[in-house]
């Protein structure tokens, strides 16, 4: 709002100018007070967002401890407590600065941190809170590739290295205004005239994690008994197929705090006056990340009735989570009924990745790699066959001749960088990670002992299993005790009575 002094006190009658100067005023504190409830309006929607994309470290918890064999739960939920922890350290030391320090150069940001001289007028603690949630995500996807057989210092190494270093500097290629592949770049040319689209992390998040834990399950080898001699797959089934469905459903509900919560603001008006906003949009994202994602299980559902002839809970969950990570890329861009198809794609993608792990040997518990790293690359190519001109003017910013959906009759050039952009994820991810890990098998600190891996991580590395089975330790070997205890002699030489307990 603006308010002239000169033009309203031409309508005014004696004491014009001060009659104008005390209506501009109180203008003035009208106006400001809709610019602090925008603010406080955008923060709340995003801190919300952010605590909802958290709250899926609970379901990557119950969906691994379900997907791993009892003897391993408690070694499992303590690495996605700490993929959090040591996280949150290392992003808040480096990783907000490498990802969104800006001014910077197209490669890594320079400024932050530690979180120095943070809030500004485009950053605040929310955007910091909201980074790091996805940061750890990507770290814990690939714990769940590497589960069952992985030293305990290994997990705490990859999770600083990759949150600290690795996955802020993809996040600094393709969202900060300064990346040198980002649709946000302010100066310079965007690559290919649009910059790879990623709205909310096919690559950047899910293809990050699923190919560094491809390279950390490749390098390790498959667990103990997961092929037999012929090569021929034996399944390792996990223990729990409720906390699978429970991690499941919990995922679902944080994906909406991962998708429609990646616009960052919702009080941004496409056309004042109108039902056209952001939240509009905000609303379609989450329209199409749920039809995306019930079109991959129920895909996934009669894909495996068809190949196993069974009705399996577990795999439809992955299926249905493999659509939530194809539909991420390309959630804000495209319309509902093109989410049926990412889904239904993303369904075969990943039954297609399993075989082909099978073939060749390749162990993942939780097939994040072929979930994550299969789905993410194929959501990447959909946002590029599909995404709508008019959705993406609004999300980007309206360019003139901004390429769009080769199937939208917007040309190929934006399937050239969501091209690129899988092949530098892939190209930046193998030679770090794929470095790290292979240091660490070198060192001896990567894989635990076959005895330990055979008895079980819980009990050799943690002091014991997760479920407890009887309420006292005590009191359960007295009972042992008991029952063996020497048995009464017969005086008469007949068979011995049992001394009751």
């Amino acid at each position: 709002m603006s308010c002239s002094v000169t033009e309203l006190a031409v309508l005014l009658g004696p004491n014009a100018t001060e009659a104008a100067n005390y209506i501009c005023g109180q203008l003035s504190v009208v106006d400001n007070k809709f610019i602090d409830a925008a603010f406080a309006i955008d923060t709340t929607y995003l801190l919300f967002s952010a605590y909802l994309v958290f709250s899926m470290q609970l379901g990557f918890a119950m969906l691994c401890a379900g997907s791993v064999r009892a003897k391993n739960t408690m070694n499992i939920m303590l690495t996605n407590v700490l993929d959090a922890a040591a996280g949150g350290l290392f992003y808040y030391l480096f990783g907000y600065a490498f990802a969104f320090g800006s001014p910077s150069n197209g490669f890594i940001g320079k400024h932050y941190f530690g979180l120095k001289d943070i809030p500004t007028a485009t950053a605040d603690y929310s955007n910091f809170l909201y980074q790091w949630a996805f940061a750890i995500a990507a770290a814990g996807i690939t714990s769940g590739s590497i589960a069952e057989r992985t030293q305990f210092v290994a997990y705490l190494i990859y999770s600083s290295f990759l949150t600290g270093f690795v996955y802020p500097v993809v996040s600094h290629w393709f969202w900060s205004v300064d990346g040198w592949a980002s649709p946000f770049r302010t100066d310079g040319d965007l690559l290919f005239r649009t910059g790879a689209i990623d709205f909310a992390g096919s690559g950047v998040v899910h293809m990050v994690g699923g190919i560094a834990g491809l390279w950390g399950a490749f390098i390790e080898g498959p667990r103990l008994g997961r092929f037999d001699n012929g090569g021929r797959a034996i399944a390792l089934r996990g223990h729990s197929a409720s906390l699978v469905v429970l991690g499941t459903f919990l995922l679902w509900f944080g994906w909406y705090g991962f998708n429609p919560g990646s616009f960052n603001k919702i009080l941004v008006t496409y056309q004042t006056g109108t039902y056209q906003g952001q939240w509009s949009a905000v609303g379609r994202t989450a329209v199409t990340t749920t039809l995306a994602g019930c079109t991959a299980a129920l895909t996934t559902l009669f894909g495996k009735r068809l190949l196993s002839g069974h009705w399996n809970v577990t795999d439809v969950c992955n299926g249905l989570l493999g659509g939530f990570a194809a539909i991420t890329g390309g959630c804000s861009v495209v319309e509902p009924w093109a989410a049926i198809i990412c889904g239904f794609v993303a369904a075969l993608v990943l039954l297609g990745c399993n075989k082909l792990a099978e073939k060749l040997k390749y162990d993942d518990p939780l097939e994040a790699a072929q979930l994550h790293g299969g789905c993410g690359a194929w959501g990447l190519i959909f946002t590029a066959l599909f995404a709508e001109k008019k959705y993406l003017n609004q999300v980007y910013g309206d360019r003139p001749g901004r390429p769009y959906g080769l199937f939208m009759g917007g040309g190929g050039k934006l399937l050239g960088a969501q091209l690129i952009q899988i092949i530098v994820i892939t190209g930046w991810v193998s030679v770090t990670m794929g470095t790290l890990f292979f240091i660490l098998k070198k060192m001896k600190l990567l894989r635990i002992s076959s005895e330990d891996e055979m008895a079980g991580m819980d009990m050799t590395r943690h002091g014991g299993f997760a479920y407890m089975y009887h309420d006292d330790d005590e009191s359960h070997k007295a009972i042992q005790l008991r029952r063996v205890e020497p048995r009464s002699p017969s005086p008469s030489g007949a068979k011995t009575i049992p001394t009751p307990v």
